[in-house]
Parts: structure tokens; C-alpha cells; sequence
């Protein structure tokens, strides 16, 4: 079983739902951390938390608009000269609009795919510059259930996905030479704030620590081991 104690994760959307909870997961087992959300207090109060619970890891946070494109470039320039010897990058942060097609905004549109997919795109770009280099490192990307199943009344959501997925196969093929291991996370449907307010029961969803989890096994593999993708869906089918 590999060890990711010392080991440096860059996690986006880090202060709420499945990239918080990644966050614990990792800060769990020994990883440090390089965390990414737009709200800086939640940031800085999250890495208190992280290390005080976790004395041996240290907790680096920037403060991103990923729908700002110099806010972008920003992050990844901090990546770059935080941490040139990455060795795990979440692609997490997304945003959901349950609009169709016909109906969306220039603005669902713009930020949907600025959000969901320019950021991924952009950060495994630069991230995977690197880890060619230093022959190691790991990229997840988040993606939906909505990329095998399109949702018509999700329309910008659902292509971004299936824009990630498409990422996610060129990414695994490109690094695959220099033995950096590229996973596709698939959730179905996730209690995450996307759902706030839902009178659904909590064991109809999936929970974000069960994301959180599927991410440390794929990490916890042996180093010859690569998970190309793991669909993750209720077990009473999605709502």
C-alpha cells in the first residue's frame, strides 16, 4: 500500500462538500496541502482546523474566483512555484445549473464552462507539465454521472462533463510514458449544497466522504496500479 504521508495535494472548491471532504481525507494521511476556494475565511479557517487536528501537515491556501480567468492564472502561477514537485491534483471545484439548452443565460453558459471546464483544463495542463517532469503524480477530475447519462434540463452542465471526461482520456494516454496516473471520479447523486434544502433522506445519496474515500484508495494502490475511473452512484438509483 502506497504511503502519502509528506506527499503535496492540490485540492480546487476545497471549503465545502466533496472538496472538504477530500481535504480531511487527505490531511488524514499525512498529506500536505494546497487548498482552493473563493472564500478566503472559510480558507483560512479551514487550515487551522487541518492543522490543528493534524500537527505533522502544513495547510497553504489561495483564494480563486475560478469563473475569473486572471484569477486563474493567479492559482496556477501559486501552484507552480508552491509546489513544482506536486504530486496530486484534485480537479474538483464545478458548478451545476438546471437549465435547458434553450432556456440558459450567455452567463449559465459562460460560467459552466469557465468553472467546470477551463479550470480542470487549465490546472492539469500546468500541473501535468510538471509531473512529466518529475515522473510521478496523480490528476483526479471530478466529473458527473451526467457525462454517461446526458440531463437535457442540465445542458451546459452535462457537455461540460463530458468535456472532462474527453480530458480525462487525452490526460491519461499523454502522461501514461512518464508514469503519472490520471482517475476519473463519476459521482452520481451527491449531498453536497447543490442539494440544500432537499427533503430527500441522506441514504439516498451518495455522501461526499464516500468520494473523499474512493479517491484515498485509488491513492493507497500500489504504484503499478492505475484506476482509469470509478462510477459511484445511490443504491437506489439517482434522484
Amino acid at each position: 500500500m502506497a504511503t502519502l504521508i509528506n506527499q503535496k495535494a492540490l485540492i480546487t472548491g476545497a471549503t465545502k462538500g466533496m472538496g472538504l471532504a477530500i481535504a480531511e481525507k487527505l490531511a488524514s494521511l499525512g498529506c500536505h496541502l494546497l487548498l482552493a476556494a473563493r472564500d478566503r475565511r472559510a480558507l483560512d479557517a479551514l487550515k487551522t482546523t487541518l492543522e490543528q487536528e493534524h500537527p505533522t501537515i502544513q495547510v497553504q491556501c489561495l483564494a480563486c474566483d475560478f469563473s475569473d480567468s486572471a484569477e486563474l492564472k493567479r492559482l496556477i502561477q501559486w501552484m507552480e512555484h508552491t509546489a513544482p514537485d506536486l504530486d496530486i491534483l484534485i480537479n474538483n471545484v464545478g458548478i451545476f445549473r438546471p437549465v435547458s439548452l434553450f432556456e440558459e443565460s450567455e452567463e449559465d453558459f459562460e460560467l459552466q464552462m469557465l468553472i467546470n471546464y477551463h479550470t480542470p483544463h487549465l490546472l492539469s495542463r500546468a500541473a501535468g507539465r510538471n509531473m512529466q517532469k518529475n515522473h510521478k503524480g496523480h490528476i483526479f477530475n471530478i466529473s458527473s454521472i451526467a457525462s454517461r447519462k446526458p440531463v437535457a434540463s442540465a445542458a451546459t452542465y452535462t457537455v461540460t462533463k463530458y468535456a472532462v471526461m474527453g480530458l480525462t482520456h487525452v490526460l491519461r494516454e499523454a502522461l501514461r510514458p512518464y508514469g503519472v496516473k490520471v482517475t476519473e471520479i463519476i459521482p452520481g447523486s451527491t449531498l453536497t449544497s447543490s442539494w440544500e434544502g432537499t427533503t430527500v433522506a441522506a441514504d439516498r445519496f451518495v455522501l461526499p466522504t464516500d468520494i473523499a474515500d474512493a479517491i484515498a484508495s485509488c491513492l493507497q494502490m500500489s504504484d503499478g496500479a492505475n484506476v482509469d475511473e470509478i462510477v459511484v452512484t445511490p443504491k437506489f438509483g439517482n434522484i
